[in-house]
């Protein structure tokens, strides 16, 4: 399993953190298979690694198989590995491999290969691990008997808030990344008390806790440790010292809750807790957890996790089955107790054609969430077909999955195929270990063959050509409202005029064209219907996509060159989703850009 922990006092150490799979000793296979498994007959050997084995669920009633969405494949086997006859039946595997009868009307156990949580949902679950200690040391127990039965990731993310902003005079005068150098915050001096000073620079429209140097006891509570900065004139200071800050009041804010994830890392087995800063909870997991095929004692099986957070489903573009579940449900995967789990109808998506050159993966997400939210797809399974797929990279692939809660659907899933274990194959996964991953995959049928005519029977078909897609933006309220790039201003104007709702603003025709002067910092601006007031790329479904960002960077580099500028009063900010995005922003050598641009 991938480690991570915590150093000294006070700060958090990244350079244990090494988040390549281990592969551990073979041990006695039999240990894997529980114990009076009905299905023990289907475990074989795998033929180009004789010291390995698995659960060949393909003969299982090889022709109901053999018509099986591969999601499901992906669910029939947890049920089968871990029959018991007790927690999970025989009649269980029965009912998913005669799935097309049975879905939504039948309730199957599901196990899942591993848990990720993120901070906010670990704390509750790590207490309650913490609780069970103290009573098994109330029993005089070992309480050390008390660990996760599931392997679990903790990514402590979903913190870092802007409290503080770039100074204007950064966009020309530094160039230095603020954060290129994650380790630096975990060096931070102890945050120093607020000061009760007006931070607005004599802002008269402020009327909150910067107002005249108010230090009113109302303000005093508003959270603890919260820095008395009103939020709508946070104090500019320079780059990079703007992110350092952010971070030190960060650590400073979290401290105690940091500490005692510092503590599980070390105290708790089978549980890996990935420090702050090192990423948000849906990259870490797609780079660095996600495995593919698991395995444990010589004994393979296909990588599946329960994450208790939405966008978990972004790793089903790898190919693996993730599903987001809430955090009572995660807690009894933890502790080895399968969920129950309707049995989906599966909704296959046909993909054709090819994605236009002027078109990137967003425009793909905004066409394919917009086709899929009028097709009522809560509650179901969404699966990928077609030749328009394989023209889909796994960076595609992903992003469209991380969008799954957006058009309703439970999970979004791209079999393994080709194009797959390339993307494997470029990231570094050892050459011997991608062989057997993709023998495995064939000896089960989980792996989509390039020439195969098979398609699995769906609850239902839709079709998504690729070729019809644009360069698209979304919004002006809602981000499923997409709008061609080429119609955005005539869109817009049209919002203006519409009654107010999901589109419309109402704005009387003599003031449209108002303009409205406000002053930051000593300077008069002129503001209109539309202009631009937060640039922020931060989205877990922007940062995640090399070709998403690096245009974003090469957007910035043109803007520089041209001699353009960020406004002083707009609000600006880069989170890239982890390491690796800051690092080929860096190594493409657009990162400097953005940094000029604020």
């Amino acid at each position: 399993m991938a480690t991570a922990g915590s150093g000294g006092d006070g700060e958090t150490e990244t350079s244990s953190l090494h988040l390549e799979a281990e592969w551990p000793n073979l041990g006695d296979k039999k240990r894997m298979i529980s114990s009076g498994n009905p299905f023990e007959y289907l475990v074989e050997t795998l033929v180009c690694s004789p010291d390995k084995t698995f659960f060949n669920i393909s003969k299982l009633q090889g022709t109901e198989y053999d018509a099986l969405p591969y999601c499901i494949r992906v669910v029939l086997e947890t049920v089968v590995r871990n029959c018991d006859g007790v927690l999970v039946k025989e009649d269980d595997a029965m009912k998913v491999l005669k799935w097309n009868t049975n879905c939504e009307c039948q309730e199957i156990p599901f196990l899942p290969a591993r848990v990720v949580l993120q901070d906010f949902t670990g704390i509750p679950a790590m207490v309650d691990y913490a609780a069970m200690r103290d009573a098994m040391k109330k029993l005089d127990r070992d309480p050390k008997l008390v660990n996760p039965a599931c392997p679990t990731d903790l990514i402590v993310d979903h913190s870092l808030q802007l409290d503080f902003t770039k100074c204007s005079a950064a966009q020309t005068g530094s160039t230095a990344s603020s954060i290129d150098s994650p380790r630096q915050s975990s060096k931070l001096p102890p945050a120093k008390p607020a000061s009760t000073k007006s931070h607005c620079r004599g802002q008269s429209s402020c009327k909150g806790a910067c107002d005249s140097g108010s230090t009113s006891q109302s303000s005093r509570e508003q959270i603890e440790n919260t820095p008395m900065l009103c939020p709508f004139h946070l104090q500019p200071i320079p780059e990079p010292e703007a992110a350092l800050k952010s971070l030190e009041l960060e650590f400073n804010r979290n401290k105690e809750r940091l500490q005692f994830f510092k503590w599980c890392s070390k105290a708790f087995k089978n549980v890996t807790v990935i420090p702050p800063e090192t990423g948000t909870v849906h990259q870490v997991n797609l780079e660095y957890l996600s495995r593919l095929v698991m395995e444990k004692e010589g004994f393979l099986y296909p990588d599946s996790v329960l994450g208790t957070d939405s966008h978990t489903t972004m790793v089903n573009g790898l190919g693996i089955l993730g599903l987001g579940f809430g955090g009572i449900e995660s807690e009894a995967a933890m502790l080895g107790i399968p969920i129950s789990l309707n049995l989906p109808e599966v909704v296959g998506c046909e993909v054709t054609g090819s994605v236009s050159q002027l078109s990137t993966s967003i425009d793909v997400v905004l066409s394919i969430t917009k086709h899929l939210r009028q097709a009522d797809l809560s509650g179901r399974f969404v699966e990928f077909f077609g030749e328009g797929v394989s023209q889909l990279s796994v960076v595609d692939r992903t992003t469209i999955a991380n969008m799954c809660p957006e058009y309703g659907a439970t999970v979004a899933f791209f079999p393994v195929d080709q194009v797959t274990l390339s993307h494997l194959k470029q990231t570094g996964v050892d050459e011997q270990r991608l062989r057997v991953f993709e023998a495995y995959m064939k000896a089960v049928k989980l792996l989509k063959e390039e020439n195969s005519t098979t398609i699995p029977r769906y609850s239902k078909v839709l079709e998504i050509n690729l070729n019809t897609i644009v360069p698209y933006v979304s919004g002006p309220k809602r981000p499923q409202d997409r709008v061609s790039v080429t119609d955005m201003k005539k869109d817009f104007e049209t919002c203006l005029n519409e009654k107010v709702g999901s589109r419309g603003f109402h704005i009387p025709a003599e003031r449209q064209k108002l303009e409205v002067s406000v002053t930051y910092k000593s300077s008069e601006y002129m503001l209109s219907h539309g202009s631009v007031l937060i640039a922020a790329v931060i989205s877990c479904t922007n940062n995640c996509n090399p070709s998403v960002m690096l245009t974003a960077g090469l957007l910035a580099k043109k803007a520089v060159e041209a001699g353009l500028k960020v406004k002083p009063y707009i609000r600006t900010s880069l989170s890239p989703g982890s390491g690796t995005v800051t690092h080929y922003l860096t190594a493409s050598g657009v990162l400097p850009f953005l940094n000029q641009l604020g």
